[in-house]
């Protein structure tokens, strides 16, 4: 198995494959819903100096999410760009 890292270590202006989610309950479908799945290719687009919001390029939208529920979005380390 390839090493994964979550979606909230992602620096901005990288990007990265998405490995897995651990978001159970509503957010999990919400996250889902919106282009979070197995194999998409999410780019960070910018982090707040505070680190929350972040916002991310998924299927071609910008999303912005909380640090809490970005970390629920596990990345494989070995699919990683600049």
């Amino acid at each position: 198995m390839l090493p994964e890292y979550m979606l909230s270590d992602l620096p901005a202006g990288r990007s990265a494959d998405v490995a897995q989610m651990d978001a159970p309950g509503p957010m999990g479908r919400r996250l889902l819903d919106i282009g979070f799945t197995e194999g998409t290719r999410v780019q960070c687009l910018y982090a707040a100096p505070s680190g929350e919001p972040r916002a991310y390029l998924v299927r071609g939208a910008v999303i912005a999410l909380r640090r809490e529920d970005a970390a629920r979005v596990r990345l494989l380390e070995d699919s990683i760009w600049e």
